[in-house]
């Protein structure tokens, strides 16, 4: 791995990989943690208009169908702290993934024609968060867990603040934050000429960036139970414990215990409600752990009648690892290093960690991770289940 920073502060981090496939995935400091109370909501829909057109191309299809039409695979997401647009091509094809990506990143448009259209489709896809549970009871649960990180407002945002946007809020934010002092690239595949396509597609001057310091967020105190009933058949059934972010090593920690209560058919949670009693078609647990927050939850996809029976059944697993195994907690780092080291052999999701790491203090730390999985002992897993597990927010959308 090269990491270097150009002139004008951009930060390039080269992961050599053999294979037909390159990945240049560009990550922006700024995710919805980062937005100020009439800004939620800003970073998810800039993600969505730069594709709308460009000095150089003028529409989104011919943005798209410079990388689709060499069978490439482009895309964006939005998350709590960062915004990332990646190109997946072949790697003879690296110029113009670079050249697209740069192109995006330097000079939107920002028509007010493609804004007020750009609207309704973030509307429609706040909606359909909304319609299915799976999404939205995890929206929910970060809403109430959470009291003063701002990681607790949805990385869509608020429904009158989009629709409130205007060509003049839309640039400022843009010109604020889409900098190269505060982006990272990082690039996967074999591609020895990379610094100097790099330098020559991301010429944009350097600004300034203005450090986010996040409030501390305090314990819970007590159990918080929110409900809400819904059309239809099934009931969720969710709820967290905050824990801790990703620079603590308590979260590798975490990790195994998620690898102990949710892996697959044979983690406890599936073993106990699924195979054994048939209360739950889809049940596991699920550790976030970001750069600056985290939580640990268990899910259940449930009947009504089932709530108590089955959030019982969940809390006493969790507490079982009181009494955790030698066995369980070797089974489950065995587990986590095939999986990680699975997931890694395709080259989106090693640029992917890359920029995570590069987030959470050095990307040269993804090397580092199973080392620390590895030194993780049963005292430890006792240790952090009597630490962070003992108040919880729990969500219920209700079915019928």
């Amino acid at each position: 791995m090269k990491k270097v920073v150009l002139p004008n502060g951009l930060t390039v981090i080269y992961y050599p990989k053999k294979g037909n496939s390159v990945v240049v995935d560009v990550m922006v400091n700024v995710g919805s943690c980062h937005e100020k109370n009439d800004e939620r909501g800003i970073s998810h829909f800039l993600e969505h208009i730069l594709f709308e057109g460009t000095t150089k191309r003028a529409t989104n299809k011919e943005i798209s169908n410079e990388i689709e039409r060499i069978g490439g695979d482009f895309n964006a997401y939005t998350s709590t702290g960062k915004t990332c647009f990646y190109a997946k091509v072949l790697r003879k094809h690296f110029s113009i993934a670079v050249d697209v990506l740069a192109d995006i990143l330097q000079n939107p448009l920002l028509r007010e024609t493609d804004i007020k259209k750009e609207k309704n489709v973030v509307l429609k896809e706040i909606a359909t968060i909304y319609d299915e549970p799976r999404h939205y009871q995890w929206v929910l649960l970060q809403q109430n867990l959470f009291e003063k990180h701002p990681c607790k407002f949805p990385t869509y945002g608020n429904l009158k603040i989009i629709k409130a946007l205007n060509k003049k809020k839309v640039q400022d934010f843009f010109q604020k934050h889409y900098v190269p002092n505060n982006m990272v690239v990082s690039i996967v595949g074999d591609v020895p000429n990379w610094r100097k396509e790099i330098k020559k597609n991301f010429f944009f001057e350097k600004g300034k960036v203005t450090k986010i310091s996040f409030p501390v967020e305090p314990a819970l105190k007590k159990n918080k139970i929110i409900s809400l009933k819904k059309k239809m058949f099934n009931t969720h059934l969710v709820f967290g414990f905050k824990t801790v972010s990703r620079a603590h090593l308590d979260s590798y920690v975490l990790d195994v215990i998620d690898g102990i209560l949710g892996r697959g058919q044979s983690g406890k949670m599936f073993t106990e409600i699924r195979s054994r009693r048939g209360l739950a078609y889809d049940v596991g647990t699920q550790v976030l752990d970001e750069a600056d927050f985290g939580y640990f939850a268990a899910y259940a996809i449930i009947d009504r009648k089932n709530i108590s029976l089955v959030k019982d059944l969940m809390l006493k697993e969790i507490r079982s690892l009181r009494n955790v195994s030698e066995e369980e907690v070797q089974e489950a780092k065995n587990y986590i290093e095939g999986d990680y080291l699975l997931e890694i052999e395709d080259t989106q999701k090693v640029a992917d960690q890359i920029l995570f790491w590069e987030q959470v203090k050095d990307a040269a730390q993804m090397g580092e991770y199973l080392k620390k999985i590895k030194k993780v002992t049963v005292a430890d897993v006792k240790r952090v289940i009597e630490k962070y597990f003992k108040h919880y927010a729990q969500v219920v959308l209700k079915g019928k």
